[in-house]
């Protein structure tokens, strides 16, 4: 079978296109060049991705494979499809998720028309995920599981798309990039927001789209407790670098793009009974009767609940609260190990008051 093999120049990718190579498969490596961003304090550190040194390190691991390798250059449609909505979102006040469109639009869409094109039968991948009988599934190694960020995968999609890792443990992929002598064996791990290098969101924001962005930081009665510079420096939840003072520890609650305010209260406003999010993605509906959870973050812990199609979101009721749960970050369901679909979080309902139709 000819499987194109996705390398970002990490130790997973690379073990995912050996062990393809391995079984016995025609592999073609492809790195995705998707931005010019420097490492972190201007050198190879090994903490963000798809960067000059890691497609060399991914033609290295392509050499010792002996397999073809290929640049894809994706930087315009990865500029369009994630940088600027990632900084769009922040203006409307939401928190975006760029690893879900990046996956959504550029890996299991773009590159997989190349893979087509290039007369292949499936796409692989490094993540931490399963894909059994054209369904998604969680990675056997729960902290390393990727299952969040994929649910926009289209089901025909999955049907042609292959995660060697699955059913592995970190240190498992490791040892096998060890034995077969990969330069990524002992590769350091990617931040999560690859053209964001030094993790400074706000700084990258207000480069991209300046303008004034102070307001107020404000009580959820609209008690004036202080000023910010720029509202999307924060996000749901946050309690560190608010700047004010108060006799009880304070969090984001809400952010008001229009108003250009922050607001602000106690830990116990941020636990939310339901959420409506937009834009539902769905591999597989959930059967009348089957048990749902759903997870509001990455890693985050899997709640029971209730979900309803409204239009084209859905309305989930939380059978226990889930904490900050923020507008802009996607919401993915599950039962047991499947991953069913998933949305983006656009309103998040507190205790005592339910929602209005």
């Amino acid at each position: 079978m000819r499987i194109v093999t996705a390398m970002s120049g990490g130790v997973d990718s690379s073990v995912a296109a050996g062990l393809l190579v391995e079984a016995g498969h025609d592999v073609i490596g492809v790195h995705m060049k998707l931005h010019d961003a420097p490492p972190a304090g201007g050198g190879a550190d090994g903490k963000h991705c798809c960067g000059l040194d890691d497609a060399l390190d991914a033609r290295s691991v392509a050499a010792r494979l002996g397999i073809p390798f290929y640049v894809l250059n994706l930087e315009e449609a990865f500029k369009r499809a994630v940088m600027d909505d990632f900084v769009a979102s922040y203006r409307k006040g939401l928190t975006p998720n760029p690893c879900v469109r990046c996956n959504g639009i550029l890996k299991f869409d773009i590159l997989m028309a190349r893979a087509r094109a290039l007369g292949a039968d499936a796409l692989a991948t490094g993540h931490y995920a399963r894909v059994e009988g054209g369904r998604l599934y969680t990675a056997v190694d729960r902290d390393k599981d990727q299952s969040y960020f994929l649910y926009p995968i289209r089901p025909e999609a999955l049907e042609r798309t292959r995660f060697p890792l699955g059913g592995m443990t970190k240190p498992e992929v490791r040892a096998h990039a060890e034995r077969m002598g990969l330069r990524t064996a002992r590769k350091p791990e990617s931040m999560e927001v690859c053209f964001i290098p030094d993790d400074d969101h706000a700084r990258f924001v207000a480069e991209h789209s300046p303008g004034d962005d102070s307001g107020e930081i404000v009580t959820e009665a609209g008690e004036v407790l202080g000023r910010h510079d720029a509202f999307h420096r924060f996000t749901v939840g946050q309690r560190r670098g608010l700047g004010i003072a108060a006799a009880e520890p304070l969090y984001v609650l809400s952010i008001d793009a229009d108003l250009r305010r922050v607001v602000v209260g106690p830990a116990e406003r941020l636990e939310h009974v339901g959420l409506d999010a937009a834009g539902v993605h769905w591999i597989r509906r959930p059967e009348p009767g089957e048990s749902v959870e759903a997870r509001v973050r990455h890693r985050g812990a899997r709640i029971p609940c209730e979900v309803d199609e409204v239009g084209d979101g859905i309305r989930v009721r939380f059978v226990a609260p889930a904490r900050a749960a923020a507008p802009g970050q996607a919401v993915v369901l599950y039962v047991g190990d499947e991953v069913l679909g998933g949305a983006t979080i656009r309103r998040a309902w507190t205790l005592p008051a339910a929602p209005t139709e």
